[in-house]
């Protein structure tokens, strides 16, 4: 567009100018600056030029604090001076006729250099690019759908109007327009401004013209900024409120119903992690932030609903990393009458449909690598996926957990000392062992969509016995780009069993905290304390369980999981508006 390319051309003439070390090169860029950044009143005396900085590549990404107090000072003054001629540079509404795709669309008809006087439009946006040129004045306004030009001629205004629009119109600031259409001889559509008022007048200055907003922390920490200097980021949000959007259609039309639980909950149960935990001040008592919605969910199994959903928020006191934030959105679903093979078809179906939404293909591109989301997807054992890794088949070992730790401890890649061999020390069964060494060596080769079936029964406390093979659950997770997209089981309903296996995982919780304790105090060595929180029964869903939960399969989805993957996202920071940071110094 001609105000982006006399925008560029300005701040080319600007690095150019940035070189010379003359007095009079250095007035150049300051009238350029005035016309977007910190442009001064016409009634206020200009203050000097900053001094160049030696290298413009060299410069930050972000307006100095020193600049961005400066230019604060100047637009705080600019409010004053409006409202005292009577505007008020906060807006309450403006009345827009068109959005500025909706005016690409509907006037790409007209020939270069066409004017529309009879169109009546109206939009509003914010200023992204400006360029003064004597009685000229060209600006980009954006919105939610697009960007178009702004064709300001001193002589479609009045003397009053194109003074303000000179002084007090700034990179950044929200402007409401209205006019006719016109097309550029060179074939740029744009509103021929005849009347235009100040919505929001904008106090700071957008990151740098050059390189945009880079600094990562900064992006994740200022969102709303990052949005603004790359539009691209908001796409990401888009993407992901169709992907939610689908996910609800995909289980409406399978006649399932959307319930809510609680966020708050006396035990934190449903996963094996460590919760937030707060106080109740007028029940006097702790409260868990949930870790999962599975138990609430099955609650309404027995309850009588037979098929069920919550997308909700989850909340584990963990790690962060590019694939972990503390809060993460997940969808929980519970079918009764089925197994887990029902769910396998279940996740299938969500993701295609979902794939299909947002790239209408089911060949997506991650990072480099095509992923086929066509189905079928692959199913195998984890017995088998570690023996097809390592040679090692753990079904030989039968109960014995130490020879499974021996030849665990002699694949390559496991050392005396690492973090993994630390874990293993703490493994109490085969079944922990085995997953241990399918999470080194298996996990970040799942590049394709595979399920991993038929989990030990150690590490499946709320997994149905699996019908088949002994020590095994009807349980399997679903990776994709060697990330864990889902999980899901023929749920257990058996309540004496539920009541054992709960019991064994606290015993085994309890005997992992003290190994690790005990790793921590003689060799310091270790990663970071998982077993320091304690585990409680749910006494509550025992409870439930008695009164009888019909045959039923459940899945949780990482909806932030998926996003990343449609969305070709490298962190999950990406994908959430506002992630969890660790306290700027």
């Amino acid at each position: 567009m001609e105000a982006l390319r006399a925008w560029r051309a300005s701040n080319l003439l600007g690095f150019a100018a940035s070189r010379a070390v003359t007095a009079a090169s250095a007035a150049r860029p300051l009238r350029l600056r005035c016309c977007s950044a910190a442009a001064p009143t016409t009634n206020q005396k200009q203050p000097p030029p900053p001094p160049l900085p030696q290298d413009r590549r060299r410069r930050s990404t972000s307006t100095s604090t020193s600049d961005r107090d400066s230019i604060r000072a100047i637009r705080l003054k600019k409010v004053e001076e409006l409202r005292g001629k009577g505007y008020e540079p906060y807006a309450y509404k403006w009345d827009r006729t068109h959005t500025t795709k909706e005016l690409q669309e509907e006037y790409t008809h007209l020939e270069n250099g066409e004017v529309c006087e009879e169109a009546a439009v109206s939009i509003a946006g914010r200023i992204v690019a400006r360029r003064a040129f004597g009685k000229l004045v060209f600006m980009t306004v954006r919105d939610d759908t697009g960007t178009i030009q702004l064709y300001c001629e001193k002589d479609n205004l009045t003397e009053e109007q194109f003074e303000q629009l000179k002084a007090f119109i700034d990179i950044g600031d929200i402007l409401g327009a209205s006019g006719s259409i016109k097309k550029t001889e060179k074939g740029e559509l744009s509103l021929y401004m005849k009347n235009f008022e100040i919505l929001t007048k904008s106090l700071l200055p957008l990151p740098d013209k050059y390189h945009g907003l880079t600094d990562v922390d900064k992006r994740y920490r200022q969102r709303y900024v990052d949005m603004i200097a790359n539009p691209e980021v908001a796409d990401v949000f888009r993407t992901r409120a169709k992907v939610v959007s689908e996910i609800r259609k995909t289980m409406e039309s399978f006649g399932f119903i959307e319930v809510e639980t609680p966020v708050l909950q006396g035990a934190a149960g449903g996963a094996e992690a460590r919760p937030f935990i707060t106080y109740h001040n007028s029940l006097q008592r702790d409260l868990y932030l949930r870790i999962a919605t599975e138990l609430h969910l099955k609650r309404m199994l027995v309850g009588g609903l037979e098929r069920v959903y919550e997308i909700g928020r989850i909340f584990r006191n963990e790690g962060i990393s590019t694939r972990h934030n503390p809060e993460f959105t997940t969808i929980e679903i519970y079918e009764a009458y089925s197994d887990y093979e029902s769910m396998m078809n279940m996740a299938e179906e969500i993701v295609v449909r979902c794939a299909m939404a947002t790239h209408g293909k089911l060949k997506v591109d991650y990072q480099g690598t095509e992923i086929s989301l066509e189905r079928p997807w692959r199913r195998e054992t984890m017995h088998s996926l570690v023996k097809e890794a390592t040679g090692i088949d753990f079904n030989s070992f039968g109960q014995d957990v130490e020879s499974a730790k021996s030849a665990a401890r002699g694949l390559p890649g496991i050392k005396v000392g690492s973090s993994e061999s630390t874990s293993l020390q703490s493994c109490s069964s085969v079944g922990h062992v085995l997953n241990k060494v399918f999470e080194t060596f298996v996990e970040s080769t799942l590049v394709q969509p595979t399920f991993v079936l038929d989990y030990p029964v150690e590490i499946s406390p709320l997994a149905k016995p699996h019908r088949s093979y002994a020590g095994l659950t009807e349980r399997f997770e679903l990776f994709i780009c060697g990330r864990e997209i889902g999980n899901a089981f023929s749920e257990l309903t058996d309540p004496i069993d539920q009541r054992s296996r709960f019991e064994n995982q606290i015993k085994q919780h309890n005997a992992k905290r003290a190994a690790r304790a005990k790793v921590k105090s003689t060799e310091d060595q270790g990663d970071e304390d998982d077993y320091s929180y304690e585990v409680c029964l749910d006494e509550d869903f025992l409870t439930s369980l008695e009164y009888g939960m019909p045959p039923a399969s459940g899945m949780g989805l990482g909806i932030d999981r998926l996003v990343m993957l449609l969305t070709n996202s490298a962190s999950i920071r990406d994908v959430i508006a506002f992630p969890v940071l660790k306290i700027q110094q």
